[in-house]
Formats: C-alpha cells, sequence, structure tokens
C-alpha cells in the first residue's frame, strides 16, 4: 500500500473530467432558460447598485439568498451529490450563508451595498462583473461546448464569486462573517478544478 504522503488531489477524486464537465451540461440543458433569469437577476442587482435607497440593502441580500437556495437544492443536493458523496454537506454549507443572508441583509437590513473607487469596491464590483459576464465564457474559451458554461445563479462557483464582490462592496462589520462560506468555497472548487487538470493531463 502507497504511503499517504504519496498522493496527491487527483487520486482523492471520486469522477473523472468528462463525468464532471458532462454533469455540467445535463444541468444546463435541464434549466434552460433558466440562466437567462439567473442573468437578468444579477443586472438587476447592478441597477440597483446604483440606487442606495434604504431598502436596497433588503432587496440584493434576498436576491443573492434566494440564488443560494436554489443552487443548494437544484445542483449541489440533486445533481452533484450523485457522483461525489460530499456535495450533500457542501448543500448544507450553502443552506447555512443562504440564512445568514436572509437574516443579516434581508430581515434585520445591517447590509448596505455601495459602490465606491477605494480597493475594496473595485475590487468588489471588478468580482461581481465578472463571475457574471466571464465566468461563462470560460468553457467555450477552454474548447469545451457552450452547454457547459457555468452561469451566475445555476452554478456554485459564479454565484459565490458574485457574492464575495457584492459583499465588499457592503457596508457593516458582519459582512466579514458572511465572507466565509464563499471564500471556503472557492477554496474547495478551486482544488477539485485544479485536481481534474490534473487528471485530464495524465489521461
Amino acid at each position: 500500500m502507497d504511503e499517504w504522503w504519496t498522493y496527491t488531489l487527483s487520486d482523492l477524486l471520486l469522477f473523472s473530467p468528462r463525468t464532471y464537465y458532462r454533469m455540467l451540461q445535463r444541468h444546463n440543458e435541464t434549466l434552460w432558460p433558466g440562466q437567462i433569469l439567473t442573468l437578468g437577476l444579477g443586472l438587476g442587482i447592478m441597477g440597483l447598485l446604483r440606487r442606495p435607497a434604504a431598502w436596497q440593502g433588503r432587496a440584493i441580500s434576498t436576491i443573492v439568498a434566494t440564488l443560494w437556495a436554489w443552487v443548494a437544492w437544484s445542483f449541489l443536493a440533486r445533481r452533484h451529490a450523485a457522483i461525489n458523496w460530499a456535495a450533500s454537506y457542501f448543500a448544507w454549507l450553502f443552506a447555512a450563508e443562504l440564512l445568514l443572508l436572509v437574516w443579516i441583509g434581508g430581515i434585520r437590513g445591517r447590509l448596505r451595498y455601495r459602490p465606491s473607487r477605494s480597493i475594496a469596491g473595485v475590487l468588489g464590483f471588478g468580482l461581481f462583473a465578472l463571475a457574471l459576464a466571464f465566468y461563462p465564457l470560460i468553457a467555450p474559451l477552454s474548447g469545451r461546448p457552450w452547454q457547459q458554461s457555468e452561469v451566475f445563479g445555476i452554478f456554485p462557483d459564479p454565484t459565490a464569486i458574485a457574492t464575495v464582490g457584492l459583499l465588499l462592496l457592503a457596508e457593516g462589520s458582519q459582512r466579514w462573517g458572511l465572507l466565509i462560506v464563499p471564500l471556503l468555497w472557492c477554496f474547495i472548487s478551486g482544488a477539485t478544478l485544479w485536481a481534474l487538470g490534473s487528471t485530464a493531463a495524465s489521461a
């Protein structure tokens, strides 16, 4: 038996790159044309960022929380869990984030999103725009079909990145606690994609 330190991330994967990307494609095909709706919600959030009304923070937080709920149930619990047993636990992680967004941002109204020219403001808006507009282009730019594109509000990666961006735009100290789950997911997903790349290269 090989020693544990000889294992790499690719050795821990429970699925092949082909299985993973085929799963993305089937999810997109099942939900079409829902991608238009979630992208529309993303554009709606951009519009709300330009309107610093008293209800703006509640509206944005509620929209984002709803999308986290949808991704947790439709993708992680129902789709991804079929090839990865850990996805069920990831779904609970997403559920924790959406509850925090509802409580802190939606019910208590403690989050107000303010675009600014500060480093955090520029980075936050850039991340949100990247998740919304650029992330779906990664699949075709990588030589994969459009049907495997990951869209904000449909898949966890662009949804988490967009949320990080929005929280960087938010005012108040409570935003820092809300950053934990999306940043943790970015780390988990980054490790998975790294392993998938290593597996594909050695196949």
